[in-house]
């Protein structure tokens, strides 16, 4: 139980990729806040991790809107004093081609995928500051490194995740502050599930392990940052793909 008396904060925890990180966490002894856009989704995931003996707390949050997250982590603050952990996660896709994307699908991508990121970054970092003590993790992608057709807006956001991270990774480093960035690639969820058969297939040939990622394999490197075994460990970005990417 590694992470007990950690307070750790994962925005988009209601399902998939998300709802693993916080089972990690919550099993690794930390107490998980779930936060996402969707209440509902949210509060199933934090009753299940009680049920599952874990100590967790939903709340609803916005990424995109600064205030939301201002207000978030003030609760967060006023009900548990500090927060060791941030996992940015939150993510939406709003998929086409780039001349048929309009500037909403764009703004609307960027908004939550980076400027989320940037905001929650900005609410806990003096948290962390403070008590000299904090490990972000921001989750990247595989298309923000090797592009991807119909995804301009979601691959821009996901390359500028990972030079958000190594930024704040330097600003932060001397205050016992770690940022890192995990990027996925194609992963079993019900995103991935609505593909049709033959597009899941033609994707699991580009892979060399044969096989899309499960969200736990994203939760175990997650939770690798997050531990103190990655203490030495700060502005670096790790590839979890099965060998679709291996570039440096």
């Amino acid at each position: 139980m590694e992470m007990k008396g950690k307070i750790a904060l994962v925005t988009g925890g209601g399902q998939g990729i998300g709802k693993a990180v916080c089972e990690a966490l919550a099993a690794l002894g930390g107490t998980v806040i779930v936060s996402d856009l969707n209440r509902s989704g949210a509060e199933k995931t934090a009753s299940e991790l009680a049920g599952q003996g874990g100590e967790a707390t939903a709340a609803e949050v916005n990424v995109a809107d600064a205030d939301s997250v201002k207000q978030m982590a003030d609760d967060i603050r006023s009900k548990y004093g500090k927060i060791d952990i941030l996992v940015n996660n939150a993510g939406i896709t709003r998929d086409t081609l780039l001349m048929r994307m309009k500037d909403a699908d764009w703004d609307a991508v960027l908004s939550v995928n980076l400027k989320g990121v940037f905001h929650c970054m900005k609410a806990v970092l003096p948290m962390m500051s403070k008590q000299r003590y904090g490990r972000v993790v921001n989750i990247s992608s595989i298309v923000g490194v090797i592009g991807n057709v119909g995804q301009a807006n979601y691959a821009a956001s996901k390359a500028a995740v990972i030079g958000l991270t190594k930024t704040a990774a330097r600003e932060y480093a001397a205050r016992g502050i770690t940022v890192n960035a995990v990027a996925p690639g194609f992963i079993e969820t019900a995103m991935t599930a609505a593909l049709p058969e033959a597009v899941q297939n033609d994707l699991k040939k580009q892979i060399p392990q044969g096989r899309l990622g499960a969200p736990t394999d994203i939760a175990d490197a997650v939770s690798f940052f997050a531990s103190e075994r990655a203490a030495y460990i700060t502005g670096q970005v790790l590839h979890v793909n099965g060998g679709m990417y291996m570039g440096g």
